[in-house]
């Protein structure tokens, strides 16, 4: 550990610097003290956030006297936490001094951290449980935790259940420290997520037929570019195809009508209340809305796995039984496109062309169709929230 602290105490000046306008939530001065004990749940940001709602559901019909506290690594985060009904903050930095500041002033019962956000001092000095939830741990970031095995084993060692969200992260944990009886169920949260009931009106429905429609879905800069080329190549052999664009951004939109209307492409924007009319690309560029274009689309593309962020989740697509294109980045869900491609069920590009073939060979509704019904199947079942829960509530303290 006294590696790990040196290095981070080196470091602060720079994470100070970073989190200017923001250093003392950063350094936990801020001055609320709670009533009663709180279990702390951190998140990196507002994905892992969500992920962890069946959790935090159980939780509070479980154990409604200990309260939720969140905290985030990003405004937007924090902003959903807030939006959850919790209090919450931005993270502090893992430092000894705004650790122990946070634990004390909201009476920290137990910690749960979300996927890979497992942080020493945080774990040290938890005086109850910690709990460890959709961990995930990549070969990568293995070796870098290989490099402080004091750290590595000192962590682990402290950690009361850990779950992992497949079981290649599961070993890494073993191999790195994890006690015997912390591994608990592999669970991917992600496949427990509960969506929004939104259905598209009638005005979405006569414009998108689905089995004309592709959704490029969160999608990061760089990414349009090649759906853009892509839909371009597809349309020369299905003159009628039609776009959604969805970014994951959605504060992007000007900056992606421009990418779109250089191609050449007629366009129509769902945040300044275009009518999609007959244009080619629909520019989803609203927040909360996925559900409909989903709904809409028989083919769709998961972004961020041509960006270099790990890409999203298949299992959100997946449940409306969406044909399934993607990049080659997809570490952060590799368990579940693992699955898919076991299925038959989901088609891996590289190129503008490759995902122009891939559309092309998708171009049959009932190839759609069979698909997607392949995918629905093969991500079905994929986590169990009562098994996680059985390990879990028996590790909390009593108030």
């Amino acid at each position: 550990m006294f590696a790990y602290r040196l290095l981070l105490t080196l470091a602060a000046p720079l994470l100070l610097w970073k989190a200017r306008g923001q250093w003392r939530e950063r350094l936990g001065l801020e001055t609320t003290r709670a009533a009663r004990p709180h279990l702390w749940l951190h998140a990196a940001s507002n994905g892992e956030l969500a992920s962890a709602r069946p959790v935090i559901a159980a939780l509070q019909e479980a154990r409604p006297d200990l309260p939720l506290f969140v905290t985030c690594n990003s405004e937007t985060g924090v902003a959903l936490a807030r939006e959850m009904g919790f209090e919450a903050r931005l993270a502090p930095i893992d430092l000894s001094g705004p650790t122990r500041r946070v634990l004390s002033r909201w009476r920290v019962a137990a910690h749960l951290t979300m996927e890979s956000e497992l942080w020493p001092n945080r774990i040290r000095l938890t005086r109850g449980p910690v709990i460890a939830l959709g961990a995930r741990m990549t070969e990568k970031s293995a070796r870098l935790w290989r490099r402080l095995p004091g750290t590595a084993r000192a962590s682990l060692g402290r950690i009361a259940l850990l779950s992992a969200q497949e079981p290649a992260s599961l070993a890494r944990f073993r191999a790195l420290g994890l006690p015997e009886q912390a591994a608990g169920p592999v669970t991917d949260l992600k496949a427990l997520v509960s969506l929004p009931d939104l259905a598209p009106d009638r005005m979405l429905e006569e414009a998108f037929r689905r089995g004309r429609t592709w959704l490029a879905a969160s999608t990061h800069d760089g990414e349009e570019r090649i759906v853009l080329d892509a839909f371009r190549q597809a349309r020369k052999s299905e003159p009628g195809l039609r776009l959604i664009l969805a970014p994951r951004h959605p504060r992007r939109g000007d900056e992606i009508a421009d990418l779109v209307r250089g191609a050449g492409l007629m366009l129509a924007r769902r945040s300044t209340g275009d009518a999609p009319g007959q244009a080619a690309v629909y520019l989803a560029d609203t927040m909360g809305e996925m559900v409909l274009w989903y709904r809409l689309a028989g083919r769709v593309f998961v972004g961020g796995t041509m960006a270099d962020v790990g890409g999203h989740t298949p299992y959100e697509p997946a449940r409306f039984a969406c044909a399934l294109i993607h990049g080659p980045d997809i570490g952060k869900n590799a368990a579940p496109f693992a699955r898919l491609h076991e299925a038959d069920a989901a088609i891996r590009v590289e190129t503008a062309e490759a995902l122009a073939q891939a559309l092309r060979r998708l171009s049959d509704p009932a190839r759609q169709t069979e698909m997607g019904e392949a995918g629905r199947a093969a991500l079905a079942g994929a986590a169990d929230l009562d098994a996680l829960m059985a390990r879990l509530l028996p590790l909390l303290p009593e108030t």
